[in-house]
């Protein structure tokens, strides 16, 4: 790839970032009380997160049959889409954790980050914590091959 592709590729993907940040921000998604609101259903539920996430999910929906009709990406050689589509019991296993951790903390991994980088206390002990856990899934999926 030359130097020109990369380095747009490095900007989009810092602008990208960005403006994902300030919707996470903006939408409440790196608070913890608002995301446990939104996860009790049986309480005091606070519905507003489902207008983020389906505004997230319109935006994909709309523009992901667009993106992938092009003959290949603007800023890379080729599409990455993910080899593997079938549902098995480690996909269903890895939500089931993600799901708990997440109505645990009220934080999930993009939050966290945005919320970590913000100094949010209970965001700067959930990352390393994360980190952590995805070396060990790492370590012994290694060990299982």
């Amino acid at each position: 790839m030359d130097k020109a592709r990369t380095t747009g590729t490095l900007v989009a993907a810092f602008a990208c970032g960005l403006i994902f940040a300030l919707g996470l921000g903006l939408g409440g998604m790196t608070q913890p009380s608002k995301v446990i609101g939104f996860l009790d259903f049986t309480g005091a539920w606070d519905p507003s997160l489902a207008f983020v996430m389906g505004g997230a999910l319109a935006t994909h929906t709309l523009l992901r049959r667009l993106i992938v009709a092009r003959p290949e990406p603007l800023l890379a050689l080729s599409f990455a889409m993910p080899a593997k589509t079938d549902i098995d019991g480690r996909l269903i296993a890895g939500a089931a954790i993600f799901g708990a951790g997440w109505g645990l903390a009220g934080l999930c991994p993009g939050p966290a980050i945005v919320a970590a980088g913000g100094g949010a206390s209970a965001a700067l002990v959930f990352v390393p914590a994360m980190l952590a856990g995805m070396v060990l899934h790492e370590v012994l999926t290694a060990r299982g091959k």
